[in-house]
């Protein structure tokens, strides 16, 4: 009943910036929480940054806290991960993630979109 799309990703240099977006459709009042995960071939998924859909909680990965900003556009059914002093470490695929309401696992989940950080 939801549906994710991601958009944004690119090729940037070290240092530079970046944000994604993640765009939502179906029923956004069964939302409890979103979240951005990122992968790297032949790695496991790494959870990077959640936000409560209601009351805007934040979470963060060490890895990523200071450099990145998850925040929600509830009017217009999206996500966005502002991503600032891009590291080669940070390449991966970015994934936006829904976890519903009495849900203990991220269930619905787009189709990523690639951020590549040259050094």
């Amino acid at each position: 009943q939801v549906q994710l799309v991601e958009s944004g990703g690119g090729l940037v240099q070290a240092g530079d910036s970046l944000r994604l977006s993640c765009t939502i459709s179906g029923h956004t009042f069964t939302i409890s929480t979103m979240g951005w995960f990122r992968q790297v071939p032949g790695k496991e998924r790494e959870f990077v940054a959640r936000i409560t859909w209601n009351g805007g909680s934040t979470n963060y990965a060490e890895s990523v806290k200071g450099r990145f900003t998850i925040s929600r556009d509830n009017a217009k059914n999206t996500i966005y991960l502002q991503m600032d002093s891009l590291k080669s470490e940070d390449t991966a695929v970015y994934y936006c993630a829904v976890r519903r309401i009495m849900r203990a696992n991220y269930d619905y989940w787009g189709q990523g979109t690639q951020v590549t950080v040259s050094s």
